[in-house]
């Protein structure tokens, strides 16, 4: 996954908790969007106990809303007739 998505998961508003979920099977729930900040190249998490943990981008599977996977968005221009 990009630094793009999760950003944009981020700045919606309203915000909507979400959960990020790794390649390691690991989920971490995001409830509010300053336990998250996206770097150039990793995010970094807050987590309840307030630890902290750098993700690089790669390890991402998917970013989930209310325990569902977002719909990927299409990003080509449709045809108007």
């Amino acid at each position: 996954m990009d630094l793009e998505g999760v950003r944009e998961a981020l700045l919606r508003r309203p915000f909507e908790p979400f959960s990020i979920r790794l390649a390691d099977g690991r989920s971490l729930a995001v409830r509010h969007p300053e336990m998250v900040a996206v770097g150039k190249r990793r995010i970094v998490v807050v987590l309840p106990d307030d630890s902290s943990l750098f993700i690089e981008p790669l390890l991402i599977v998917s970013l989930d809303f209310n325990g569902e996977q977002p719909a990927k968005r299409n990003h080509r221009k449709k045809d108007i007739t």
